[in-house]
This record gives C-alpha cells, structure tokens and sequence, in this order.
C-alpha cells in the first residue's frame, strides 16, 4: 500500500517560504475582493466550529503551528519545525520567532500551551475536543519550543496540528467568554476582522504587523453568504464577486463558454452521504440500511444534480487518503431494494422525514432526487432545508440521543487533517455523539470502536494498513449512512485572482492570493 509519509521531522519554514518574491506590479495591485461562498458562517472560533467554511473563512486572521499546503502537504506555519520520538509518544516543535499577535501579544510557548490547555481540560465542550483528548501534557521547554507527550502513540500527531481548527488565539481572548471568542476573533492571522454578521458578511482587512513580510498582498476581502445558486454566479458575471464557491456544477459549462472567468475545478476528499438515526427502530435493522444504499442510482445523482461533478463513492474516503480501501459502490438495485425491506417488516416502505443540513440550491436539488428514488421503493419522504445555525442547534447540539429528532440527514465530511482516524472517528466512534461530537446517525459497534482504538495506537504500518482497513469494510456493511458520492470542487473566478485556490478538503488557500492587472478583465 502506498502511503503518505508523515514527518517526523519538518524542514525550517524559512526554507519553504523564503524570498517568495512579489508578483509584478503587486504594488499597483487591486486593494479587496469580495468572495461569494454558499453558506451562512456558523461561528469564528475554529475550535468549536462543525462546518469546513467556517474554518476556512477563519484563516483569516488565524494560524496553527502547522498546515496544509496546495496539495495537502504539511508545512510549517507558527512552527519552524518538529521532532517526534520513533514510539510516537512524544512531540517537540520548535516555534517561529517574531511573531504577534492582533493585539501586540508576543507569540511564545505560553501561548500555545494556554491555546492547548483550553482544548484538552476534562470535560471541555469544545467541539474539537476530542481531535486532542490523547494529549496527556504539553511542557514549555523555552520561550519558543513545546513538547507534546500524549497517551498513546500517534506517529501523525503532527497532522493533528496542521488541522484547520488547531488555531492560536490572543491568550487574553481565552479568559472572555466563549461568545466573545465567536465574535470577536484575535490571531496572528494575515488579516483582522472589521465587520461580522454571520447571515450576511464578514469583512477582513490587511493585519499591518503580520510577521510574514510583503504579506498580504490583498488590502482586504468581503466573504459573503450567498445561498442562490443563480445569484452567486451573477455576482461573479458581473465582478461584484471576484470569487465564488461553488460554482454550481449545472452552470459551470455556461460560465466556461461565456470565457470571461476563470473555472477551477479540484478533486475534493468531502464525502456526502446521507445519516439514518439508529436510534430509531426502522433503522436498527440492517436490511432497511442497505436498502437505502441499493434504493439510490449514484450515477443519475452525479448527472443529475452535479453535472459530472461528482464521483460515486466506493469507500469511506477516496484513495487519496492514506490507509483508505475501495469497498464499492453499492449498486443501484430498486428491487433489491424492495426486497430487504420486505424481509424486514416493511412491504409496503414507510414514512420518514429528510433533513438537508444545507439550504442552498444545489443541497435542495440534491434533496428533491434523494426523495424520488426512495419513493420508487416505497419509503415517502417529507423534507427539511436547514440553516447552518439551526443545523448546530438540532442536529449537533442534542444533549440526549433519545431526543434527536433527526431519521434522515443528507450531509458531507472532508477531514480537514489527512489522518484516517478523524476520517472515521467523528462521525462513527459510539462515543462520539452528540453533545460530545457528530457522530450524528448515533451507529454504535464496540468492535469498531476497538479497531480505531488499536490502530492509532500502533506504530506497526502493515498492523495498522489491517486494521483500519477491517474498520472500512465493517462499517461499509453496517451501512449508517447511504454512501453517496465525492464531491469535485468547482469554484469561478476573475481571471486576475491569482493564487485564490480550492483544496482538496474543500477548504480555501488564499495565503498567496493577489491581483494581477496584467491579466485580461471580464
């Protein structure tokens, strides 16, 4: 199996992004672009936020010690570089010196720890709480080096770091209340907030003492919620919107022979699938599970609401992800379909509600085909567009699984750290669900628990290739979810937006980002 190879050791960033030289006429360049994005914002902490936007759009004026790069490659960013013990057990990263934050707070190994210390307190409720909870300590061993030891072995600890949400925030923010930390975000970030309305905007402008000289090149960006499809796309016609994403994969042929924009289309890791609520007694039974997969034409649904956009699933994750393993697709087979429902219970289908937890068009599309095909097989479906704020309200913010209220839930994951085990675990691991986390179809198999428990835990690369693959294959067969497609990313821009780009996470990269007037306009 051909695997990823994960650092053990970093090269110093300044050998990465040193002497990057300005582009021509930078200086004369275009001062903000607005960015017209599909969903509403859900909150500015990245630590405890549930959506890959929300964490995108945070980048900018937040950093972690590491990220991802174009091609999903960890580079350093806080951090200059990492040393990890060959047990896994231990973790030293050397930090970037010169460093400030917003309000002219040194970065310094008190920093992070505060930062760590935050996410890692028993009984935090912190959404990404759980991506750190094997972190056992985290000593300052100077001004500018931390050491991590944890309590089990994690040889792609490092990749927990580059995660969108392992952020570092002002440590004078930590002591306000959470609310403020929401709304009122301090980084070390390219950019500072300026104006902030979840449902409507986000304004960011040029952090004047950013430790990366020459950057940004960018004097501000708008990010604006756009929900219409039609709307979003106009906006980027016409340049009131220099980027928008997605660009909905029925339009995108009309804009590519239009030619006045620039078309990027990127192979995504986001998976979207649609939950059942094992809670709940019609989906305890196994065969009405796999009746929903086989009830599903995956192919239609590509051309039908992704225009060729799209891939059918054949595995949790697509082979780009390390340790991932085809077990698919599950073919369309109506009758197939009928006939386990049959054997459980269900002649004649059922009635049951389906949840979106997108309310943009191309989410409503999607939706409206999904109930369709599951009537041509008997189950009557009644449908529910949710807000990213109602979202986190009634679906991942139960307290109790006997009060969810969701059965069907069409939904998305894209791991935002190339780590197989945040590829499984949030959304599968029984402990966690709700309020703990997202696992939100509440699928519960020790079994599988235990295999991602011994797997992380290993250093041994062919024991643990066994083991996450056994995973794959158990929860492929438990079918929690009707395995959907994968989704390709598509995103139109002004052709003088450079380095603006889409990645493979569905997340943005805009570090780079500047304008270019020597290109054409619209």
């Amino acid at each position: 199996m051909q695997k990823r190879q994960t650092l053990t050791k970093l090269l110093p960033a300044a050998l990465i992004c040193a002497a990057v030289l300005s582009p021509a006429g930078a200086a004369e360049a275009k001062n903000e672009i607005t960015v017209a994005v599909a969903s509403t914002f859900t909150t500015m902490d990245p630590w405890n936020a549930t959506d890959t936007l929300s964490q995108a759009v945070a980048k900018s004026f937040y950093e972690g010690l590491f990220r991802f790069d174009r091609e999903m490659n960890v580079v350093p960013s806080l951090a200059e570089s990492a040393e990890s013990s060959p047990d896994g057990m231990q973790h030293v990263v050397h930090l970037r010196r010169g460093v400030k934050f917003h309000d002219g707070t040194t970065f310094t190994a008190e920093a992070v720890k505060a930062n760590f210390d935050r996410i890692t307190t028993p009984g935090s409720t912190l959404k990404r709480f759980f991506l750190f909870e094997n972190v056992a300590s985290l000593k300052v061993l100077d001004p500018y080096t931390v050491r991590f030891t944890l309590k089990r072995p994690n040889s792609a600890f490092i990749n927990r770091l580059a995660h969108p949400s392992a952020v570092m925030i002002c440590p004078k923010s930590l002591s306000e209340k959470e609310v403020s930390i929401a709304f009122h975000p301090c980084g070390t970030g390219p950019f500072v907030m300026k104006n902030y309305n979840p449902s409507d905007v986000l304004r960011v402008e040029k952090n004047p003492n950013y430790w990366r000289a020459g950057y940004p090149k960018l004097d501000a960006i708008t990010w604006r919620p756009v929900v219409e499809n039609s709307t979003r796309v106009a906006m980027a016609l016409t340049g009131e919107a220099d980027y928008a994403f997605p660009l909905p994969s029925e339009q995108v042929k009309m804009v590519k022979d239009k030619g006045t924009l620039r078309v990027d289309v990127t192979p995504s890791i986001m998976l979207r699938f649609v939950e059942m609520n094992l809670t709940k007694p019609v989906f305890k039974d196994v065969r009405v599970r796999q009746a929903l997969n086989y009830a599903v034409n995956k192919e239609a649904l590509v051309k039908v609401a992704f225009a060729g956009y799209a891939d059918v699933a054949e595995g949790i994750a697509p082979l780009s992800v390390d340790y991932a393993v085809k077990l698919g697709p599950w073919p369309y087979d109506p009758q197939k379909a009928k006939a386990l429902l049959k054997e459980a219970g269900y002649p004649n289908g059922f009635e049951v509600e389906l949840w979106s937890g997108y309310n943009h068009t191309t989410a409503s599309k999607i939706i409206q085909f999904l109930q369709q095909q599951l009537a041509q097989v008997g189950i009557k479906t009644t449908t529910r567009m949710l807000e990213p704020g109602v979202r986190a309200q009634i679906v991942y913010g139960v307290k109790d699984p006997k009060e969810a209220k969701s059965r069907l839930y069409y939904i998305g994951w894209a791991d935002g750290s190339m780590d197989p085990d945040w590829v499984l675990r949030p959304l599968l691991d029984s402990r966690q669900a709700p309020p703990k986390f997202m696992n939100t179809s509440y699928y519960s198999n020790p079994k599988f628990d235990a295999l991602l428990d011994e797997a992380i835990s290993t250093t041994d690369e062919a024991k643990r290739t066994a083991l996450y693959q056994q995973a794959q294959k158990m929860v492929w067969n438990d079918a929690p979810w009707a395995y959907l497609v994968y989704e390709v990313g598509t995103a139109g821009a002004d052709a003088r937006l450079k380095n603006f780009h889409l990645r493979a996470d569905t997340g943005i990269d805009f570090r780079e980002a500047y304008w270019d007037e020597s290109e054409s306009g619209k």
